[in-house]
């Protein structure tokens, strides 16, 4: 589990084919790796690896082919900037929000403009996750926790300050870039929750009826 809240900027060393997948080494910048060992699990632009090879300013993990059709990691390049995070410990400072290093699925920059002393983001989210996305809510993008401005449809936006700019790769982010997107935990559990018996049965979901039958509306 992380926080969503980044550690360091790195970079994609490089990237080797293997078995029909493939095997990342990452140069991890300042991410502190003396605190890492073999087998933990490391957010790389909010996709939660495994550390498989530690050395003292890289380590390399292997990306499996669920994990390159559900990320921006399938577009990756030699020299790629990501933002990096290691699995929080119970002494850790919650400062974002619970993550799970999940992608959901995949947002594009759709606007950005000066507020302020921040920039606007707005994106597009897939359709099927727009249910997830609430005003004032919590969402990962490419593995940092930000607070949801607004809300329309499956667009939102969000305020990155300066401090968040200079420390994540958004202070590159351009319109059209493709980022990684992972929704609040607590509500694609609640939506399970709320399905009850129905979640055993094929195509199971949220209904008229269900919230009905909750007491969400009469």
């Amino acid at each position: 589990m992380f926080t969503g809240i980044i550690q360091a900027v790195g970079h994609i060393a490089a990237i080797q084919t293997k078995g029909g997948d493939c095997r990342l080494t990452l140069n991890t910048g300042t991410l502190p790796l003396q605190d890492a060992n073999l087998g933990d699990s490391i957010a790389v632009n909010g996709v939660c690896l495994t550390a498989i090879e530690l050395g003292a300013d890289y380590f390399c993990a292997d990306v499996s082919n669920e994990t390159l059709a559900r990320t921006t990691l399938k577009d990756a390049g030699i020299g790629m900037a990501v933002n990096l995070e290691l699995a929080l410990t119970p002494t850790t400072r919650l400062g974002g929000h619970i993550v799970s290093g999940h992608v959901d699925g995949l947002g594009k920059v759709i606007d950005k403009k000066p507020d302020g002393r921040s920039i606007r983001f707005r994106f597009k989210a897939p359709d099927n996750l727009a249910r997830y996305i609430a005003e004032k809510g919590s969402i990962c993008i490419n593995g940092i926790s930000l607070t949801v401005n607004t809300v329309d449809g499956a667009v939102f936006d969000v305020n990155i300050v300066p401090h968040t700019l200079q420390k994540t790769t958004l202070g590159t982010t351009e319109v059209g870039d493709v980022v990684n997107l992972e929704v609040d935990l607590l509500a694609r559990y609640m939506e399970r929750l709320m399905q009850g018996e129905a979640a055993a049965k094929p195509n199971g979901g949220i209904t008229e009826e269900l919230l009905q039958n909750s007491g969400f509306y009469r």
